[in-house]
This record gives structure tokens, sequence and C-alpha cells, in this order.
């Protein structure tokens, strides 16, 4: 019987391959609004970050998230990255 295979995403913090379950997605919809995504579901250009708090500080640092939707993001999207690593 052959195994499931497990979806990689790339981190765009630490650029790391990483199971797609252990990364936060974000998408910009097609209105262009940036959201967090939390279903994994939301239709639009998506992107993935770890769960923990030193890939969003490094993806900040480079402004991942700007290049990667072509448009500046808001320091607030970051800020509830950053609540929801502390959550979990």
């Amino acid at each position: 019987m052959a195994t499931k295979k497990i979806p990689l995403r790339m981190c765009i913090g630490c650029r790391e391959m990483k199971p797609k379950a252990e990364l936060y997605r974000i998408v910009k919809t097609p209105e262009g609004k940036i959201v967090i995504d939390k279903t994994n579901k939301l239709s639009g250009r998506g992107a993935y970050i770890c769960k923990c708090g030193d890939c969003l500080k490094k993806a900040e640092k480079i402004n991942a998230l700007a290049h990667t939707f072509s448009q500046p993001i808001e320091k607030e999207i970051y800020q509830s990255l950053l609540r929801e690593c502390e959550n979990s």
C-alpha cells in the first residue's frame, strides 16, 4: 500500500521546505486585500510562513510579503501573525 504524500511548501522567511500543515498561509485576495487564511481554502495568491516568531521577523526584515504580493504590507499583518505565533 502506498503512503500518503505530504504536501510541502516553502517558508518565505527561512526559505525551507516544510509540510503545509506546519505553516501559516497569507493570501492576497482577488480584491487586493492581504489576510491570514486560517482555513487554507481562500482563493487568491498565497504565501506560507513558519509558525515561529524568528521566521516572521526575518520575513518582515527582508520585506518578503511585499515582494511576493507586489504591494506594500501593513504592520498590522505582521503583528497579527506574531500574536498567532504566541498563541500556538
